[in-house]
């Protein structure tokens, strides 16, 4: 038995965890709306969403209610010899909103991704003209499987296993944030060299439009998107939007692509479709894909499938989730200008620097000694510095971002900020 057992728990393998340097979690016993309710302590705000999932707050009692109903009635079915009314309405829905025809389940957003890029592939060797470049962003994060691990960063979360990933050609993220003089030199020098890979056949160009998650918050502005959509198209190669983060409101429109008035082949989704409720992943496809993997030769078939693909309870979570955002459009649409007041105040800090929002996402840099990036131990600090005020934050090494729950409400927002403030002075 380790030696931690005696103050962590015995059975438990937490995740993104080093438990020999890191603090025990916290027990938590319920949530409700933006609050997560402590044992033995007092409720805590949940400024990240929990990993970005909790889009309505926790507990939200409709989309409780969804799967309530829903589990008395079918729990599960197989989805590859039955279908069910809520699989159908949810992928109704998503095809109107996205205007991709296809939805194929999973169960999280890197199997998202991994099916997304399995179709990519499949489909070229399907139309017999077989293709092996894959071009993605650097900095970018799209899962843990191991398809998603290769598209992603080569860090240190994935270097034991370097030599099992194929290879992926790269280009720079031409990331911006308020009073950057360089962002037309920079997308200009992406661009040119995203021409230049694609002379190269390439099978697809994956990107998260407009904002990388865990690579540091780190925004891009929507006509970059729409100019390296063009060259695509130009090239005929295809484009994946992964939206597992982006997706549902989190960047002020219904999903981030739609700002940037491009149109993906692919499309991952995950994390807010459920409303945080339920692990569900989501591959949306054209029906120009679709139908190459049509015909009476079985090498045809995706031959891809999950236990749980198209789960009656996720799915009733998912329409439920989407019932709250369509009615409510202004909650994600006009969250923005709640982090503005804070943002300009921030600014004045000595330590803040790279200021960036993206509807319901506010993040900046810590100006910090030490290394840049995930392993940068000011975030750490400002962590605990936040918990002690009431707010729960999970900084990305020396970015510190907000990505609270729509139904935060503005004493609880400014709470945030004020924690954050608050923190930063004791650095």
């Amino acid at each position: 038995m380790s030696k931690y057992s005696n103050i962590w728990n015995p059975n438990l393998w937490p995740p993104f965890t080093q438990i020999a340097t890191t603090t025990p979690p916290t027990k938590v016993i319920a949530g409700d709306g933006a609050l997560l309710i402590r044992d033995g302590d007092q409720p805590i705000i949940d400024a990240i969403s929990s990993w970005w999932v909790t889009l309505h707050g926790h507990s939200h009692p409709y989309i409780s209610n969804a799967i309530a109903t829903q589990a008395e009635r079918l729990e599960q079915v197989i989805f590859a010899d039955f279908v069910h009314p809520q699989a159908e309405n949810l992928a109704r829905r998503l095809s109107e909103i996205t205007k991709l025809q296809r939805l194929f389940f999973s169960d999280n957003g890197s199997t998202a991704v991994e099916v997304a890029l399995k179709i990519a592939c499949q489909w070229w060797q399907n139309r017999q003209e077989p293709r092996q470049q894959l071009i993605a962003f650097q900095g970018a994060y799209h899962g843990d499987t191991f398809g998603a691990m290769a598209l992603g960063e080569r860090n240190l979360f994935n270097a034991p296993f370097e030599n099992m990933l194929f290879p992926v050609s790269r280009l720079p993220w031409p990331a911006t944030w308020w009073e950057d003089d360089e962002v037309e030199q920079k997308e200009a020098r992406v661009i040119t060299q995203l021409e230049k890979l694609l002379e190269t056949p390439t099978v697809a160009v994956i990107l998260e439009p407009l904002v990388q998650g865990a690579g540091g918050m780190s925004m891009v502005r929507p006509e970059f998107l729409a100019k390296v959509e063009e060259r695509i198209k130009q090239a005929g190669a295809l484009l994946i939007a992964d939206e597992v983060l982006t997706g549902f409101g989190r960047c002020g429109s219904f999903f981030a692509f739609q700002q940037a008035g491009i149109q993906p082949d692919l499309l991952a989704l995950s994390k807010g479709l459920t409303g945080g409720f339920l692990p569900m992943g989501v591959t949306m496809a054209s029906e120009k894909i679709f139908t190459a993997f049509i015909g009476e030769e079985p090498k045809l078939t995706l031959w891809h499938g999950h236990s749980f693909t198209g789960n009656p309870l996720g799915c009733a979570a998912a329409n439920a989730s989407l019932d709250l955002l369509q009615n409510n459009p202004e909650k994600y649409e006009q969250f923005e200008l709640r982090h503005l007041p804070f943002l300009k105040n921030l600014s004045k800090h000595p330590l803040v620097k790279k200021i960036r929002v993206r509807g319901t996402i506010a993040a900046f840099d810590i100006q910090a000694k030490g290394p840049t990036g995930y392993l940068n131990t000011a975030g750490q600090k400002l962590k605990k510095a936040a918990i002690k005020r009431g707010v729960f934050l999970r900084p990305l090494g020396n970015v510190v971002y907000l990505l609270p729950p729509l139904c935060i409400n503005d004493s609880q927002l400014e709470q945030c900020y004020v924690a954050i403030e608050n923190g930063l002075n004791e650095l």
